[in-house]
């Protein structure tokens, strides 16, 4: 089952556009109830007739700016503003239009728009301030004092939501790279692999076909087999691409059982696969035991591309107590018959970098260079616990 989210565990709680509206009519509900029970606590005379139609309008007009307030914070926060300082300097009733001042504050602060955030909250102060000197008697140090607070706390808040809301764009962006490179080193040990088998088989068919057909049969039946193996690996790789909706590969992933295959594969491109195994044998978790399959057959196929010369190759398997040991040896040489190999094993390609990837990832180790007697060594250490 997967992992309760926060859209799972909550909801009943508008999002997007509808939050917008959610927002701008539950504020304009607060000022009209508000004022309604003022009205009713106060039947006497609101004022004149134009100086409520104004407060009304201005009161709406600021609400409804809410709505846009994503699209556009710091122009509808300018405008909220505005209405709501219009508002209090008209109106004769103290009404909580304020409200709409801090929701639109709210969405500048979260949009990341820290600097207009705090231009406006001090505006808003000030103006405040200056009615307090100007002798508004609902207004007092102490009110100057907590709105203040109130602003200041609202501009954090949003500063807040908007950092988070970046770290979770960038973890998820950072995802989808490990992904990306996951997906491409699994592409490049399945089609490299099977691709330098086909070929290597392919020119030898070329070369009996006329001498010794049985032979160039034979190669041919191993380049139809190849390729199968190929295009089936590539189904389970693609496998992770899949919408959730569609079915998943019933393919599991391959590892260690399957090194006889490896072996097997290798021997009709000239090679003499030779496997010894030391200490007691135990089961690998997913992740280790498919690093341990991909650096094999990485191995298998650059000595078959690359090793001139090469017709042995021993691959051993040491069980220790923590981790397992794995060594692939092969008598060959390279381009030169020293240093190392091409392709995979050059600065140019991606084998031996994506073979330390995938030890790095889980906490092993990976080297490669020339054997201490001739032809090239791959080492890796990979532990039991990821």
């Amino acid at each position: 089952m997967a992992p309760d989210t926060p859209q799972r565990l909550r909801p009943w709680l508008p999002r997007g556009r509808t939050a917008d509206l959610a927002s701008a009519c539950g504020v304009l509900l607060l000022v009209a109830v508000w004022s309604l029970a003022s009205l009713l606590r106060d039947p006497a005379e609101p004022g004149p007739v134009p100086v409520v139609v104004l407060d009304a309008v201005l009161s709406v007009a600021a609400c409804v700016l809410l709505y846009f307030r994503r699209r556009y914070p710091v122009a509808v926060a300018v405008c909220v503003l505005i209405a709501t300082a219009a508002y209090y300097l008209t109106s004769e009733q103290d009404g909580p239009l304020l409200v709409a001042v801090i929701v639109a504050l709210y969405s500048v602060a979260a949009e990341g728009r820290l600097q207009a955030a705090v231009a406006l909250a001090a505006a808003a102060v000030l103006g405040v301030g200056v009615g307090k000197q100007a002798g508004n008697e609902d207004t007092n140090t102490v009110v100057v004092f907590m709105l203040t607070g109130w602003l200041v706390a609202v501009v954090a808040l949003g500063t807040m939501r908007h950092r988070r809301h970046a770290y979770a764009q960038e973890e998820a962006r950072r995802r989808a790279g490990e992904e990306r490179l996951r997906i491409a080193r699994e592409l490049h040990d399945v089609i490299g692999h099977n691709i330098s088998l086909i070929n290597v088989q392919a020119g030898a068919a070329l070369h009996r076909l006329k001498k010794d057909p049985g032979q160039a049969e034979e190669a041919l039946a191993t380049i139809k087999e190849t390729s199968r193996e190929a295009l089936r690996e590539l189904r389970a790789t693609l496998g992770v691409l899949r919408q959730v909706d569609e079915a998943s590969p019933t393919q599991p992933a391959p590892g260690l059982a399957r090194l006889d295959d490896l072996v097997t594969a290798a021997r009709p491109a000239g090679l003499d696969v030779r496997v010894h195994s030391s200490g007691r044998a135990r089961p690998l978790h997913a992740a280790a035991d498919l690093a341990a399959f991909r650096i094999v057959q990485e191995s298998l196929t650059n000595v078959a591309r690359h090793a001139r010369g090469a017709t042995a190759v021993e691959i051993r398997l040491g069980y220790g107590q923590r981790a397992l040991a794995l060594a692939i040896e092969d008598d060959g040489s390279g381009p030169g018959g020293i240093g190392p190999r091409g392709g995979g094993h050059g600065s140019g390609g991606s084998g031996i970098q994506g073979m330390r990837e995938r030890v790095a990832v889980l906490g092993g180790e990976l080297s490669a260079g020339p054997g201490p007697c001739g032809g090239f060594t791959v080492t890796a250490r990979i532990p039991y616990e990821n």
